[in-house]
């Protein structure tokens, strides 16, 4: 299990709740890594090449729910591989990126393909090759690493999940975006000056 150290100054700063809530009822878009968060990083080769990945059913799900919610899914991964084009395919997301060496560089592709604003995207990642494209949605969107992901990832991101790679992760992102826009839509109750309480 990787841990991040105490003493240690997170590099995005934390959010208020209602800021939280205004950043996911803005969302229309997660884009997430593969390796590492879809899958356990794991994969198994056989005299052919590359052979099998395991995904959760339950991050499929989890892209079924954010649907259900008018959020798209896309994969961006740095990795050429049949076996996520499949995955991509049967959970019929519009946008997937294969063998994307540079994350950060493909934001402004991603935005317009998708149609959306800076704003609108959330990301989940877990490794260094995700550190750029962390950085550059942290301002204005949301970001999540899976519970054993690189220490220095887990101190960028506004969320962290319980779950780990390939475990549910995605879909622990999923079900705080999901939960968050529902308290974005409830009625907040007011103090005498008209102020949030």
């Amino acid at each position: 299990m990787v841990t991040v150290e105490e003493d240690e100054p997170p590099l995005t700063p934390p959010l208020f709740e209602r800021e939280l809530e205004m950043r996911a009822a803005r969302i229309k878009l997660i884009a997430t890594d593969v390796d590492g968060v879809l899958t356990d990083g794991s994969v198994y080769y056989s005299e052919s090449g590359e052979a099998l990945k395991r995904f959760s059913l339950r991050d499929g799900m989890g892209v079924e729910r954010l649907r259900a919610d008018g959020i798209e899914t896309a994969f961006v991964t740095r990795e050429s591989s049949p076996i996520v084009a499949r995955r991509a395919e049967k959970l019929k997301l519009r946008l997937c990126y294969l063998g994307v060496a540079d994350k950060r560089a493909l934001l402004p592709d991603l935005l317009a393909d998708a149609g959306i604003g800076s704003n609108e995207l959330a990301y989940i990642g877990d490794d260094v090759n995700d550190a750029g494209i962390i950085a550059a949605v942290a301002p204005r969107g949301l970001v999540a690493a899976p519970l054993d992901a690189l220490p220095s990832v887990l101190r960028s991101v506004h969320y962290r999940c319980a779950q780990p790679g390939g475990c549910g992760a995605f879909r622990d992102f999923a079900e705080w975006i999901l939960d968050l826009r529902r308290r974005a839509r409830q009625p907040r109750a007011r103090d005498g000056a008209g102020r949030d309480l």
